[in-house]
């Protein structure tokens, strides 16, 4: 019997190079760094069929690389009948396009991958407005470049469209103009966050939220705290779009809790400004919880990476601040002296705390840890309120972390943990009243 036959799309075959400045600094081990751009490239369904560490002495202006590497990856694009080669760093225009020239091949880099990888990942109307200003930021010193994305119907940043499809060439006035537009539209999204932040501090839930390098276990310590269903799997930025779910801690304070994109090792300038309408949750946050993956060879250069990034959002020193935590996951992937170490350091410094995402192993002491990060932020006061004043006794109980109370004749004696928002507005209440705060 005969069937029809689905055609495939063709697989688009390519090389990963990570270029080794032997005079340079990297955060992560050469090693690291090329099996981070493969798995990157596969998160866009690239087939690698060359990966190689180039090591070299000096970056040509011309091409990056010299020309006998340069002829040594010809005679390897031809052989493999290569589509495409990545090269795991920044290049300039005038690089890109000479190694498309010598190569015969698409060229791109890091950047541009990144940026492939956010636009396939993208589902919310902000999502795609802060990739698109990322791609039109990355792409306006390049001028004219395939903007295929526009016409595809599949995501993508639109680095990867192949030949055949339509070219829409833009000048400089056209991407400003995009641009100031997209800019626009995100600084409403802007507004639309801080009156859901404002509205969210006249309720009693403080944000906790989730920051790691990506694919530390953040959406799937995520998903065991609220069972969000939030999609969590062994993929580079699984996570793109930011998510909040409301959680009981032990004490029965609820909390917002909120899933962030993962950082990066050199991530792009141009997301680290587009996404900063999202990365404002991690500002405005009460507790800042940087989930790791200990299991990792290179965890802690993975650490640096996803401090140095907050430091650019203007989170300075924020290991030292008293409401950052860090959780080190993936306990259950460790041997056990290793597993040994990581509890000692637990139990030395309380603000890291060791569990398994995946078994649940751990979670009862983080929760505790947030709860009681939570309680130093907040002010120890004794309120005395007429009993009569029931609608202001009812506001205490809503906005602050009432500890004790009792009746004095006609009053009653509140103690509780109050921050300094609400002990502003809980000043402007008493005014009208005869209750006044001990």
């Amino acid at each position: 019997m005969s069937g029809f036959q689905i055609e495939k799309e063709p697989v688009t075959r390519v090389s990963v190079v990570f270029p080794n400045l032997l005079n340079g600094t990297i955060s992560l081990s050469p090693e690291a760094r090329l099996e981070e751009a493969v798995r990157l490239a596969e998160a866009v369904n690239l087939c690698v069929c060359h990966q190689e560490i180039v090591n070299l002495r000096e970056i040509k202006p011309g091409a990056y690389f010299g020309e006998g590497y340069i002829k040594k990856l010809a005679d390897i694009f031809k052989e493999n009948n290569l589509d495409l080669l990545i090269v795991d760093t920044s290049l300039s225009p005038v690089q890109q396009r000479n190694l498309e020239t010598k190569l015969h091949a698409k060229v791109i880099d890091r950047t541009a991958l990144i940026l492939e990888i956010f636009g396939e990942r993208a589902r919310t109307r902000e999502g795609k407005l802060q990739v698109e200003l990322a791609h039109l930021t990355y792409q306006r010193s390049r001028l004219v470049r395939s903007w295929t994305h526009l016409e595809r119907q599949r995501g993508g940043a639109g680095f990867l469209g192949g030949p055949g499809e339509k070219q829409i060439e833009l000048d400089r006035r056209i991407i400003d103009e995009k641009i100031i537009r997209i800019k626009k539209d995100l600084e409403k999204v802007r507004q639309t966050r801080q009156l859901q932040r404002n509205a969210r501090r006249k309720i009693p839930y403080p944000v906790v939220a989730l920051v790691g390098y990506t694919n530390a276990g953040k959406s799937t310590l995520f998903n065991k705290l609220s069972a969000a269903g939030v999609f969590a799997q062994d993929l580079l930025f699984a996570t793109l779009d930011p998510t909040m779910r409301r959680i009981k801690l032990p004490s029965g304070r609820e909390v917002i809790l909120s899933d962030t994109v993962g950082f990066i090792s050199d991530l792009p300038h141009e997301l680290i400004m587009s996404f900063r309408a999202t990365l404002e949750e991690v500002l405005a946050a009460d507790v800042i919880v940087h989930v790791r993956d200990i299991a990792n060879m290179d965890t802690l250069a993975q650490r640096k990476d996803v401090l140095s990034v907050l430091e650019n959002l203007g989170l300075k020193n924020i290991e030292h601040n008293k409401k950052y935590l860090e959780v080190l996951n993936k306990c259950d992937l460790l041997e056990t002296g290793q597993l040994s170490y990581y509890r000692e350091l637990s139990a030395r410094h309380p603000e890291n705390i060791v569990v398994s995402a995946t078994t649940g192993q751990g979670i009862d002491q983080f929760l505790q840890a947030v709860d009681r990060i939570l309680s130093l932020s907040g002010k120890k006061i004794t309120v005395k309120l007429p009993v009569a004043e029931g609608g202001l006794l009812s506001w205490l109980h809503r906005n602050a972390e009432v500890e004790h109370s009792r009746l004095d004749g006609s009053s009653m004696i509140i103690d509780c943990l109050i921050n300094e928002d609400k002990l502003s507005r809980l000043n402007n209440l008493l005014k009208d009243t005869s209750g006044k705060i001990l």
